[in-house]
């Protein structure tokens, strides 16, 4: 996989992503990533990639000129464009498999109070991580691609990633290691049972319940079950995001069984936050 990031602060990267397991995948060459300066594609004599919003109002607004030509250069014929945007769809685990399967990202990170609207219009994909302000779209893009990074091939166990939250649209289970007993508090006599599906009915039944508590809103009723109706196993958790296509991804789960100034450092940007999320889980 190629992954190339289009950034006004194109040194954050890799940054976190040198370390663990996506530093691991980078080193062995499953993927490689490139972050590009926007203003190498900005405009006149100072490369200016912003300008002041029509209508009026406070902050600055990316212009389109050097978006278009940044991508121009980047994406390539097999690029698939995302967009760090807090108005875009809510990045889950089923977007990140849907993601890891493609053989090129390209990831624009904005900055100041957004973009030009018709920047929209040339990306395949826009994404939210969290409802809440950061300054630019370049920490949503280091979980992206975090997230992405670990589900390819050889970058981890696969069995690592087969039972973790959100892959069945449920949280993962409670885990437990050394010692069988620690400040009163005891590892369940089922863990240490050595019954294999006594095993694995506690961890279905602990992942739902601590769905139901924690994020009720993963539990989706089955087709035709009624409100009053329904037992635990009777919800399918796990709705697909948009964009994702369904059969697809029920093939991947059966097969598995700123608001801002001018100045950068001070400006504000509410992309990787927003309503619809860019940043946080």
């Amino acid at each position: 996989m190629r992954i190339d990031v289009i950034s006004l602060f194109p040194a954050l990267f890799p940054g976190p992503l040198a370390e663990s397991i996506p530093g691991r995948a980078l080193e062995r060459g499953i993927a490689k990533l490139h972050s590009h300066d926007l203003r190498q594609w900005g405009l006149g004599r100072h490369r200016s990639v912003d300008d002041y919003t029509y209508g009026g109002g406070a902050g600055m607004v990316l212009r389109p000129e050097p978006v278009a030509a940044a991508l121009d250069a980047v994406r390539g014929e097999d690029g698939f464009v995302i967009l760090m945007d807090p108005g875009g769809e809510r990045f889950t685990q089923a977007r990140a498999h849907e993601l890891a399967g493609r053989p090129h990202l390209v990831l624009v990170c904005p900055r100041y109070e957004g973009v030009d609207h018709r920047i929209r219009g040339m990306v395949d994909l826009e994404l939210s991580i969290g409802d809440y302000v950061l300054s630019g779209g370049e920490l949503p893009a280091l979980a992206v691609i975090d997230a992405v990074l670990r589900l390819l091939p050889g970058a981890i166990d696969a069995a690592s990633t087969g039972e973790e939250s959100f892959v069945e649209g449920l949280l993962e289970y409670p885990q437990y290691t050394r010692p069988p007993v620690f400040r009163g508090q005891a590892v369940p006599e089922v863990l240490v049972s050595g019954d294999h599906a006594a095993v694995a009915r506690w961890r279905r039944e602990q992942a739902l319940e601590r769905t139901r508590r924690r994020r009720p809103d993963l539990l989706v009723p089955a087709p035709g079950a009624t409100d009053s109706g329904t037992t635990p196993d009777e919800h399918m958790p796990g709705a697909v995001p948009a964009g994702v296509d369904a059969g697809t991804e029920r093939d991947r789960r059966a097969g598995r069984r700123g608001r801002g100034r001018r100045d950068d450092d001070a400006d504000r940007w509410d992309a990787g936050s927003g309503p619809s999320d860019t940043g946080a889980g």
